[in-house]
């Protein structure tokens, strides 16, 4: 794909193909035998709560059963290092299991209190401590931001004035596509990132679902400052410290410091390699939660039972139901009679085959981890799957299986094909010239000295070109990420990129005019020419 297209719902804290997710979970249908139960559960409280397939008796735990082999078999057809699984019923922990290594070449095996990083599913997590703070009084789902955060504002005024948490954590504020991820990649940090929001252009506000990682940092940032606190601290006193969850920490440094802990594979030609290490503090509440499978299931336990754990109301139900309701639509149906997709505060929601609502989320870091939760919640059950290695859907796969297990008795079709491939398209390299071939006989460069200097953009901020032995080197961003120009044709450059944001293979063009520079990588909200101020001598 594209550059200036490109939906890279797999590559960032982020989040993962959400639309297959809910496509998969949400629109798939089955032919198994239900003849073992009289009939659809109706509830007298409710017709919303009713379901078209009954489960029986035993089903569940039948289901549970088949968790070791159908966790093997991934490892073994996928090839990711480890994973660890986690499945809650009936207000306990009826699985907890750990499969594979911790890190490729080392003998430490993962068990059920192996910390990983969660990714997006940090989303999730911060979801219910902002429903707590909505239980106390302290915000509102509908308090405006900017009544919290006075310096936050979006390219639009009235927005800015109408802008609620709600609207962040439903990614529905108009901001575009992964907006600041690329600022995130070149050092800047959470507060540069939420001030250079306002020069992005907007999308229709509350009705354009676009999945931006900052912009629910922004919302759970206001709500930490109504708080009187940092966003670190406020998920540890309202959540992670009450629910006994020992080993959860929004904090890349204490992720570090964990002795059981994964470290990050990423995946190049077929292969796991141990990864760069993806520090995500910047947008922590909306990825950069660390965890096990084990404090997992406590929160899993927390959710399910309406903000209760151990007889202890951790949040009020009242806040936390609004979170796992849906509010904009994520996946819009493609043909007549299926079913769409829905976004809550932090959760997907969707409506499964057998009639059942459920909440999920994946959480995807393409340098090393994929993760995947799915509740169901009128069955009183949920499953948790941890991996880490770069998402290629094998947690997706796991839950998916055990949701068809528990609500049909049987897997009611072959989902690992379908998520592998979802996955590996949004995967592809990016960029116009990724992959091809240089002209044999390129128009000749301008001479260096036209070229290099100092250039600057209001928003990605100073881009340094310079030339050593007659190579032109591009430095950007506080991290002083250098990327090297390799002379393509006349006044075109190009530069490999790879990370977190841009798959293995990505290219992008540098293109020279004069005193500006355009860069296609970081280009694609049009915002990704550079104007030189001094040139260099």
């Amino acid at each position: 794909m594209s550059i200036t297209s490109r939906n890279s719902s797999l590559l960032s804290a982020a989040a993962v193909p959400v639309a297959l997710t809910v496509a998969l979970l949400a629109g798939c249908s089955s032919d198994s035998d239900t003849t073992s139960a009289p009939g659809p559960v109706v509830s007298d409280a409710s017709p919303g709560l009713d379901a078209g397939v009954p489960i029986p008796d035993g089903q569940i735990d039948d289901a549970v059963g088949k968790l070791d082999g159908l966790a093997n078999d991934l490892m073994a057809r996928s090839g990711v290092p480890g994973m660890a699984v986690a499945v809650v019923h009936g207000g306990k922990t009826v699985y907890a299991k750990g499969f594979g290594v911790r890190e490729l070449g080392k003998s430490a095996t993962v068990d059920a209190d192996t910390v990983f990083q969660l990714a997006s599913v940090s989303k999730s997590v911060g979801a219910t401590v902002v429903a707590h703070e909505v239980g106390i009084g302290t915000v509102d789902w509908d308090t405006p931001v900017i009544s919290k955060l006075p310096g936050f504002t979006l390219a639009d005024p009235w927005v800015t004035d109408h802008l609620t948490i709600s609207d962040l954590y439903t990614h529905r504020s108009g901001l575009p596509d992964h907006a600041g991820d690329g600022l995130e990649d070149l050092g800047y940090n959470r507060g540069q990132v939420l001030e250079k929001l306002r020069q992005l252009p907007l999308n229709p506000f509350r009705i354009t679902y676009e999945y931006t990682n900052f912009g629910v940092t922004a919302g759970a940032e206001a709500v930490a400052a109504a708080a009187g606190t940092d966003w670190e601290t406020l998920s540890q006193n309202t959540i992670y410290g009450p629910l006994g969850m020992t080993s959860t920490s929004s904090r890349f440094a204490d992720y570090q410091a964990r002795e059981n802990r994964t470290v990050g594979h990423i995946l190049e030609d077929g292969k796991y390699e141990v990864g760069p290490v993806r520090d995500a503090d910047a947008q922590s509440p909306a990825g950069g939660v660390s965890s096990s499978a084990n404090d997992m299931a406590k929160w899993l336990d927390m959710v399910l039972s309406g903000g209760q754990y151990q007889g202890q109301q951790i949040v009020r139900t009242d806040a936390l139901v609004p979170a796992i309701n849906p509010e904009i639509v994520s996946r819009h149906a493609q043909e007549i009679g299926e079913r769409s997709g829905f976004y809550g505060y932090g959760f997907n929601v969707s409506d499964s085959a057998a009639g059942r609502v459920t909440a999920s989320h994946s959480g995807a870091f393409l340098v090393g981890a994929g993760t995947n939760f799915v509740t169901i919640p009128s069955a009183d059950v949920g499953i948790v799957v941890l991996t880490n290695g770069t998402p290629t859907g094998v947690a997706e796969t796991l839950t998916a299986e055990f949701a068809d297990l528990v609500q049909f008795g049987k897997i009611t079709r072959e989902w690992r094909p379908l998520y592998e491939a979802s996955f590996a398209s949004q995967a592809d390299p990016e960029g116009e010239l990724a992959g091809k071939t240089p002209p044999a006989s390129p128009t000749p460069a301008p001479p260096t000295n036209q070229l290099t200097g100092d250039y600057g953009n209001p928003y990605w901020g100073p881009a340094l070109v310079t030339q050593q032995n007659g190579a032109l080197t591009l430095t950007m961003g506080p991290a002083a990420v250098t990327y090297p120009l390799t002379h393509w044709d006349g006044n075109t450059f190009t530069f490999p990129l790879s990370g977190e944001n841009a798959p293995a293979g990505t290219v992008s063009k540098a293109t020279f005019d004069g005193n500006s520079l355009t860069l296609e990588y970081f280009d694609h909200d049009h915002l990704g020419t550079f104007i030189r101020a001094t040139p260099a001598e």
